[in-house]
C-alpha cells in the first residue's frame, strides 16, 4: 500500500488553481492559419527555423523514458557514457548525514556542481542546501518529453555551473487527453519493491495556442540491506587496509567483524603493569576478546535507501491576442527517505567524540564524603585487577561499545520542493521575438537522526556511588536532579530503558534552499547576408541564491558523539548580461554546402566573487547533404556555491585511508620514514610492535573537518568540441542512419575542491609542509587504538588545483523496417582520453583515467522492435576494466605518475576491476484501444558488482563494492500497465 502524503498547502492550492483555469484556456478555439515554428536548441538563445547546434547534443525521448520503465530519471542517464559516478543516489548515500536518497548527476566526472541541469532552458532549484545540485528525486519522469545533454562550456548561454556541461529536461506541453500508468516491481531477492502511478491530462485549443497540461504521481521504492547479498552480509576487510601492501589487495579478511560490540569491550592495566582486555561471550561470562565476538555492522546497512515521492505539476500557455501569450511551470515534489546504519559506537577515551578526553579513563571509585567508593555497577573483574593509571588516585578503566539499547542509527528526511514560473512572450514585430520570465522556488528538508547520544549525560550516568541502600545513583547531585539515570555498560542487554531515555539525544536538521530569478530575452533575424539570415539573440538576468542549513544544538557543537555540524548560512546574487550572434558564411559551394558560426558572451557581477566573463565561438559546416563538421570553443565560469563559501567545520569519518608511516621502523632508510619518526606516537607504537601498525579500530577511528572559504574566486573552464556527423539521407538503405564523432577537451583552472585526505597524508609525507598542519595523530595509545594512529585529517576548500578530461563521442542511430515490423537501434559509446585533477598548482596531476568510475572505455546500446500491438526494447550497458584508485598505493606526490600507470596497467598490481555488462530487457502488447501491458527485467543475467570491499578505495560502506559505479541490487522484475486517450 503505498504511503499517505501531507501535501503541503501552496502545492495542493497550485495544483488546483491549475485545473481550475483550464476551462478559460479553451477561450480561443477558432482555427488560424498555420506559422511556421521558430525553435530554441540547447545551448542558443536564438529562436530560429533552421536551429542547428555546433556543439554535441545527445538526446533521450519519451519513449526511451518509457521503454526503461525507471521510476526516478537518473537511473536511465546514469546509462549515458556521457555521465561519471553520482555524487549521490539511492545507493551510495545511506552513510549520508544530510541528502541521503538525492538522486544526482555528474557529466565527466567533473562533479555535480559543474553540470547544469535546466527544465525547458531554465534553471531549477537546488535540492541540497548550499549547493546548485538538482534533485532529480523532484522531477516527474512521465511529464518529461525529452531530455537533451550538451557537453562543453555552456556558461554563455546559462551562467555559472555550466562548465561541464548542460542536460536539458524539455517538459510535455500542449497535450490533450489522458495518461495513466500503474507499475509494480521488486528484486528477485524480494527488496527494492517498487510501486508507481502517475496521471497526466490536457486540453488544447483548436488551433494549439491555449493548452494546459497537469501531472500527478505518487512513486515508493523500497530499501535494499547489505544482509540480503551474500557478498555484503558479514563484515570484511582487505588485508590492505592493515599493510598498505598493493600485494595484498585481494586478500580478505571475513568476516572483519567491529570490535565495538553491543556487551562492550573493556581496557584496564593490571598490578603488573600489563594492559588486558575483557568482553562477555553469549553466555555472559567475562573472556579475553577476539574477533569471533566482534559485531557484524552489515547485519543492520542498507544497500538501497527506500524513497517515497509525490509529484504535481502542471504548465499552460494562454494567448493575449494575435502576438502575445502568457505562460506558466509550477512542480511540487515532497519526498521521504530513510537511512539505516548499525547502533553508535561509543569509545570512553579514544576516538574522535571521547567521553573522556586528554588521556583521563572512566573512574572504577570515587572519593564520597572522604572514602574512596566503588561505582557498584563495575564487576568484580575489572575492579579488583584494575590499576590507577591516570594518577587521580582512583581506579579505572575504558571501554568501547555498540550501544544497540539506544536506537539504530538513521535519519528519516522529509524534503518539500516548489517552484514556479511565470512569463511573458510573443512577437514585437516580423522580425523580433521576446520572453520575459519570473520564477521562484525552493527545497526544504526536515530530518530527524536516531541513535545518538549526549555526552555530557553519558558521562554523568557513567560516574555512580551506592545510595543509603547500595543502589546504584548518579554521583552528581546537580544531575540526579535533572533526571540521571545510572548506566550499566557491563553486557548485552545491560543498559536499562530509563538509563538508555537519558543519555538518547536524537538529532534534528532543518535546511531551506531558496531560488529567486527573473529574466528577458530578444531574439530575432533582423537582417541578411548573401549566404542566409543573421541571427541575434541578447537579454539579461537577475538571480538571487539563498540557503541556510541547521542542526540541533548538540550536533552543531559535537556534544553528541556524532559528526559535528555548526551553521551554514549564506546568500549571493549575480546580475548578468548576455548576447549571442549565428551568421551564415557560405552557403551552395563546392564542399561548402553551408558554414555557419556562432558567437556568445556574458557578463556577471556576483555579490561574492565579482566580475565574471563567459563566452564561446562555433563552426558548423556542412559538406553536403550527407557529412557536416562541427567544433566549439568556450570560456566558462563556476561561482563558489554558498556551502564552498560559508560551510562551517562539518564532521566526517573518511574510509579507505591508507597511512604513510605503515610498516616504519626504528631503522628504515628514507625521507618519508624520517617524517614518520618525528611524531611521539609514532616511535611508541614503533618501539612495541617493531614497526608501524595499525588495527582495525586505527582505520575505522579516523576523522576530519570540511570547511568552506570566503577567499575562493570563480573557477574558469575551457573547452573544445570537434566533431563529424555522417547522415546518408540520399542512400535509399541508410536514409534512417547517422553516425557522429565528437572529440572533447575540457580543463578547469582554480578548481574549487578539497585537496582530498589520502593526498593530503601523502603530500605531508613527502615533505610539503603546508598539508601536515591538517594531520593530527594520537600521541599515545588509547583503549583500542594505537599511538601515532591518525585521528584527525581535516581539510578546506581551495582554488589551488585543476580538473581535465578529454574523450571521443561516438553515437550510432539506425532505424529500418524488418518482417512487417520497425527495428530501431542506437550506441552510444564514450573513449575517455584523460582525466585528471591537480590538487595545487605546479604539482603533477593525479591521473584517474582507467580507475573505478572512469573506465577508458564505456558504452550503451538500445534496440527496440516493434509489430503491429507488439514491441520489444533491450539495453546493453557495458562498463570497462578499471583499477582501484593508485593514490591509495602510492606514498608519493604521484611525481611518477607515468610509471606507476605503466606498472598498473602492465604489471597489473593496483586492483584491477574486470569490465561489467549488464543487460535490460522490456517487452510491450497493446490488447486494447488505448491499452498497453508491459513488463521488464533489469539486470537480466544477474551481472554482480565488482568486490570493492571495505578498506579499499572507491568502497560504499555497506555494499562491499563502489554501488555509484555498479549496480549493487541485482535482478529486478517490473509489469505495469498504461492507458491513453
Amino acid at each position: 500500500m503505498l504511503k499517505q502524503y501531507k501535501v503541503s498547502a501552496i502545492g495542493a492550492a497550485t495544483f488546483l488553481a491549475v485545473s481550475a483555469i483550464g476551462a478559460s484556456a479553451m477561450a480561443q478555439t477558432a482555427p488560424q492559419a498555420q506559422q511556421i515554428e521558430r525553435v530554441e536548441v540547447t545551448g542558443s538563445r536564438i529562436l530560429s527555423v533552421n536551429a542547428a547546434s555546433p556543439a554535441p547534443i545527445q538526446v533521450m525521448t519519451s519513449a526511451d523514458i518509457a521503454a526503461s520503465g525507471v521510476t526516478n530519471l537518473q537511473e536511465l542517464l546514469l546509462k549515458s557514457p556521457v555521465f561519471g559516478t553520482p555524487g549521490i543516489s539511492r545507493t551510495n548515500s545511506n552513510f549520508s548525514t544530510s541528502a541521503g536518497g538525492v538522486a544526482t548527476v555528474d557529466l565527466r566526472n567533473l562533479g555535480a556542481d559543474r553540470t547544469l541541469l535546466l527544465v525547458n532552458g531554465r534553471r531549477y532549484v537546488a535540492g541540497i542546501s548550499g549547493s546548485a545540485t538538482v534533485d532529480l528525486n523532484t522531477i516527474p519522469t512521465d511529464f518529461i518529453e525529452r531530455v537533451e545533454v550538451m557537453t562543453g562550456g555552456a556558461s554563455a548561454a546559462y551562467g555559472s555551473d555550466a562548465v561541464a556541461g548542460v542536460v536539458n529536461l524539455v517538459l510535455k506541453k500542449g497535450y490533450s487527453g489522458l495518461m495513466l500508468d500503474a507499475q509494480v516491481g521488486q528484486s528477485q531477492k524480494n527488496d527494492d519493491k517498487v510501486k508507481k502511478f502517475s496521471a497526466t491530462t490536457g486540453v488544447s485549443s483548436a488551433d494549439g495556442r491555449d493548452n494546459i497540461m497537469a501531472h500527478f504521481s505518487i512513486s515508493q521504492q523500497g530499501a535494499v540491506y547489505s544482509a540480503n547479498r551474500e557478498r555484503s552480509a558479514e563484515d570484511q576487510l582487505s588485508q590492505f587496509a592493515l599493510t598498505g601492501e598493493a600485494s595484498d589487495i585481494a586478500t580478505v579478511n571475513r568476516p572483519a567483524y567491529s570490535s565495538f560490540t553491543p556487551q562492550g569491550r573493556f581496557f584496564y592495566t593490571g598490578a603488573n603493569g600489563k594492559a588486558a582486555n575483557y568482553t562477555y561471550d553469549p553466555s555472559g561470562k567475562e573472556v579475553p576478546y577476539t574477533g569471533d565476538l566482534g559485531f557484524n555492522r552489515n547485519a543492520l546497512r542498507q544497500t538501497a535507501i527506500p524513497t517515497d515521492r509525490l509529484l504535481l505539476a502542471a504548465n499552460g500557455e494562454k494567448a493575449l491576442n494575435d502576438s502575445h501569450s502568457l505562460f506558466f511551470e509550477s512542480t511540487y515534489a515532497a519526498t521521504s527517505t530513510k537511512t539505516q546504519i548499525e547502533p553508535f559506537a561509543v569509545d570512553s577515551t579514544g576516538g574522535s567524540n571521547p567521553i573522556y578526553s586528554g588521556g583521563f579513563y572512566v573512574p572504577a571509585e570515587f572519593m564520597v564524603n572522604g572514602k574512596m567508593t566503588r561505582n557498584p555497577l563495575v564487576p568484580d573483574y575489572i575492579y579488583n585487577l584494575a590499576t590507577d593509571r591516570d594518577k587521580d588516585g582512583a581506579k579505572d578503566y575504558n571501554f568501547t561499545r555498540r550501544l544497540s539499547e539506544i536506537d539504530n542509527r538513521g535519519a528519516r528526511a522529509e524534503r518539500d520542493t516548489f517552484r514556479i514560473l511565470a512569463g511573458l512572450k510573443g512577437d514585437l514585430s516580423k522580425v523580433w521575438t521576446y520572453e520575459a520570465y519570473a520564477a521562484h522556488g525552493f527545497t526544504k528538508e526536515a530530518q530527524h537522526s536516531t541513535g545518538q547520544v549526549n555526552a555530557a549525560n553519558f558521562r554523568n550516568a557513567l560516574e555512580a556511588i551506592p545510595d543509603a541502600n547500595g543502589k546504584a545513583i548518579c554521583r552528581d547531585p546537580l544531575a540526579r536532579a535533572q533526571g540521571c539515570v545510572p548506566i550499566n555498560v557491563f553486557g548485552k542487554g545491560s543498559i536499562s530503558p530509563e538509563a538508555a531515555k537519558y543519555v538518547r539525544a536524537d538529532g534534528t536538521l532543518m535546511t531551506k534552499v531558496e531560488q529567486t530569478f527573473a529574466g528577458a530575452t530578444v531574439s530575432g533575424e533582423p537582417f541578411s547576408l548573401p549566404a542566409g539570415l543573421v541571427g541575434v539573440a541578447f537579454g539579461a538576468e537577475y538571480r538571487k541564491e539563498k540557503s541556510r542549513d541547521e542542526a540541533d544544538a548538540l550536533t552543531q557543537a559535537g556534544l553528541n558523539l556524532g559528526n559535528a555540524r555548526p551553521i551554514t548560512e549564506g546568500e549571493f546574487n549575480v546580475k548578468e548580461v548576455f548576447g549571442e550572434v549565428r551568421a551564415p558564411l557560405l552557403k551552395d559551394l563546392p564542399f561548402v554546402k553551408a558554414l555557419d558560426a556562432n558567437a556568445a558572451v556574458r557578463f556577471g557581477k556576483y555579490s561574492t566573487v565579482g566580475n565574471v566573463t563567459s563566452w564561446n565561438a562555433g563552426l558548423d559546416w556542412a559538406l553536403n547533404s550527407m557529412v557536416r563538421v562541427r567544433g566549439t570553443t568556450a570560456v566558462s565560469t563556476r561561482a563558489p556555491n554558498i556551502g564552498e563559501l560559508f560551510q562551517g567545520g562539518n564532521q566526517t569519518f573518511p574510509t579507505g585511508i591508507a597511512d604513510p608511516c605503515k610498516g616504519v621502523t626504528a631503522t628504515s632508510v628514507g625521507a618519508k620514514d624520517d617524517l614518520c619518526r618525528k611524531d611521539p606516537g609514532v616511535m611508541e607504537n614503533i618501539a612495541a610492535n617493531g614497526k608501524f601498525t595499525v588495527s582495525q579500530p586505527d582505520s575505522q577511528s579516523i576523522s576530519g573537518y570540511d570547511f568552506g572559504s570566503t577567499s575562493l574566486k570563480a573557477e574558469k573552464g575551457k573547452s573544445n568540441t570537434l566533431g563529424v556527423i555522417f547522415s546518408p539521407k540520399g542512400i535509399d538503405y541508410l536514409k534512417n542512419f547517422s553516425f557522429t564523432a565528437d572529440y572533447f577537451d575540457i580543463k578547469i583552472d582554480d578548481a574549487i575542491s578539497t585537496p582530498g585526505r589520502q593526498l593530503t597524508l601523502n603530500q605531508c609525507y613527502a615533505g610539503v609542509a603546508s598539508y601536515c598542519k591538517d594531520v593530527k595523530r594520537r600521541p599515545t595509545a588509547l583503549g583500542a587504538l594505537s599511538a601515532g594512529s591518525l585521528a584527525l585529517i581535516n581539510q578546506a576548500n581551495i582554488n589551488a588545483g585543476s580538473r581535465a578530461t578529454s574523450g571521443v563521442d561516438l553515437t550510432v542511430n539506425h532505424a529500418m523496417k524488418l518482417a512487417d515490423g520497425q527495428l530501431n537501434s542506437r550506441l552510444a559509446y564514450t573513449y575517455l582520453i584523460k582525466s585528471s585533477l591537480t590538487a595545487k598548482a605546479g604539482e603533477a596531476p593525479d591521473y584517474s583515467q582507467g580507475e573505478v568510475g572512469s573506465s577508458r572505455n564505456r558504452w550503451v546500446l538500445n534496440v527496440g522492435y516493434d509489430r503491429g500491438a507488439f514491441g520489444v526494447q533491450a539495453s546493453v550497458t557495458y562498463i570497462g576494466h578499471a583499477y582501484l584508485d593508485d593514490q591509495a598505493f602510492s606514498d608519493t606526490t604521484d611525481e611518477n605518475d607515468k610509471v606507476i600507470r605503466t606498472a598498473r596497467e602492465n604489471q597489473k598490481m593496483f586492483g584491477e576491476i574486470k569490465a561489467k555488462v549488464y543487460t535490460d530487457l522490456q517487452m510491450s502488447y497493446k490488447f486494447a484501444k488505448g491499452f498497453q501491458l508491459y513488463g521488464g527485467i533489469n539486470n537480466l543475467f544477474d551481472t554482480t558488482p565488482p568486490a570493492i570491499i571495505s578498506g579499499l578505495p572507491g568502497n560504499t560502506t555497506g555494499a562491499e563494492t563502489d554501488a555509484g559505479t555498479y549496480d549493487a541490487i541485482g535482478r529486478r522484475y517490473y509489469a505495469g500497465v498504461r492507458y491513453s486517450f
